[in-house]
């Protein structure tokens, strides 16, 4: 509701993580320059610390249960405040240079107000979207109208034709992931409202049981997700118990879709895994599997339509098929560029208008694309290139892992060596089961040389496995 509105209104979103620590809520306010922020009641004491360094000047306070209904929205947000004690004490300052309001109050009083058309411009800012900061301080890509408009009509061109098969007029997509990621902003929040989508909003996807008790009551037809959750609700017993005779499109990004996990959510639900690719320089999707393709290619697919793909060397210069290479990106949903950092848009742009992604990949003869890893997440062995993602593939098909990470670390002989963390599936899986299964499946420098078991995996909160974090652990 507050995106449509800040948007009608010709002003710019700022999205922003509700678990952001005071110094992340700072910087991204500052770096932004915002003036308002809307913002739950139970993340007001985030606010509270940061306000007065900042220039915000404009709260809009809303409470869980402010849309749903008179008596259910007063009974909820009692039950969050008194009850449960979701929303800590909080004292947000009031003086003539900040002003606080009920959502509520807002609604009310602009209901008697008429409505006056602003002239929103296709060269217009509509986001600011702050990278994860998963490198130093996060910094806003400049996303303009035009750019997300034209993102919305390409993932709708390639995803109506499976839609379109649905025997129901309501379409319903699950939205498991968090509504400030780029992901679900664009796939289920914008393109779902074009669709008329029915979104069905999962606030905390990691409660597996949770999220299967809500999907008993519905009949989905567009199932976003990483590959982590795509896997956790694949290996449950009750999830593979629910109806999927409308589920058309199972949409992977975030990070790569594994083999064994494609394998088994299709046994499960009778519906692929259609893999893509993007950024949120990109608004986000810039390449996509087909969605008629029934079987698991491994790769991020071709480019959607309106977009360009080249695999550059460091010189800028395209490479041979077949051989890795940057993946850059042309199309109209690119970003304007980097909000306030010349330098910074400057460094990822060429000069024949392509976003360079910092992403290695593969094409083939056919345009597919296969991710082969990032360039910073690449291991150095003995002065050859190990990658991450390929170690991970092969490890996450043996039957007794459920999930795993790869990081390099320093080795006094090589220069780095791959350590391997690993979630088990099978109690009973050894260390010395995966060194013998990695002797079959990989040459000497790519083989595991540590190997750590974990009951978890660090995640981001898309769901995402965070190799940095394990680097720093």
């Amino acid at each position: 509701v507050a995106i449509a509105a800040v948007l009608r209104a010709g002003c710019a979103v700022v999205n922003v993580n509700p678990l952001y620590t005071p110094r992340e809520l700072e910087h991204q306010l500052n770096d932004s320059g915002a003036q308002a922020i809307v913002v739950l009641e139970n993340f007001a004491t985030t606010l509270e610390e940061v306000i007065e360094r900042t220039g915000v000047r404009h709260v809009v306070l809303a409470g869980i249960g402010d849309l749903l209904g008179f008596w259910k929205g007063r009974f909820v947000n009692f039950a969050v405040r008194h009850l449960k004690k979701m929303v800590p004490e909080y004292r947000l300052p009031l003086d003539e240079a900040r002003t606080v309001t009920r959502f509520l109050d807002a609604c009310e009083h602009g209901s008697r107000l008429s409505l006056r058309r602003v002239d929103v411009k296709a060269d217009d800012v509509a986001f600011l979207q702050y990278t994860g900061g998963t490198t130093g301080m996060s910094k806003g890509a400049t996303l303009l109208h035009r750019n997300v408009v034209a993102n919305i009509i390409q993932t709708e061109a390639w995803f109506r034709p499976m839609l379109d098969n649905v025997a129901s007029s309501q379409l319903t997509v699950v939205c498991a992931l968090p509504m400030y990621h780029i992901f679900a902003l664009t796939i289920c929040y914008l393109m779902g409202a074009r669709l008329g989508m029915m979104n069905l909003l999962i606030p905390n996807p990691r409660d597996i049981a949770g999220l299967v008790r809500t999907l008993q009551d519905y009949r989905v037809s567009m199932f976003p997700a990483v590959n982590t959750l795509f896997n956790a609700l694949a290996n449950d017993a009750a999830f593979a118990k629910l109806d999927f005779s409308r589920l058309v499109v199972s949409n992977g990004g975030g990070m790569a879709v594994q083999q064994a996990t494609a394998d088994l959510w299709l046994k499960v639900t009778g519906c692929p895994i259609v893999e893509g690719y993007g950024l949120s320089e990109t608004s986000p999707v810039a390449t996509s599997n087909r969605v008629d393709s029934r079987t698991f290619s491994g790769t991020i697919g071709l480019p959607i339509s309106s977009t360009e793909i080249a695999i550059r060397d460091e010189e800028g210069l395209n490479v041979s098929s077949g051989m890795p290479g940057e993946i850059c990106i042309r199309g109209p949903q690119v970003m304007a560029g980097y909000w306030q950092r010349p330098d910074e848009t400057a460094a990822v742009m060429t000069a024949d208008g392509f976003f360079k992604s910092g992403d290695i990949g593969v094409m083939d003869e056919r345009g597919s694309v296969r991710i082969v890893d990032r360039k910073k997440d690449m291991i150095l062995v003995s002065g050859f290139n190990v990658y991450p993602t390929e170690i991970e593939q092969v490890i996450s098909l043996h039957p007794g892992v459920l999930e795993c990470a790869a990081i390099g670390v320093p080795d006094s002989r090589s220069g780095e060596a791959v350590k391997l963390f690993v979630v088990k599936k099978d109690v009973s899986l050894s260390e010395d089961d995966l060194a013998n299964y990695c002797r079959q499946n990989f040459t000497a420098y790519k083989r595991p040389k540590l190997i750590e078991f974990r009951d978890e995996l660090p995640k981001s909160n898309v769901g995402k496995i965070l190799r940095r974090a394990l680097r720093t652990q």
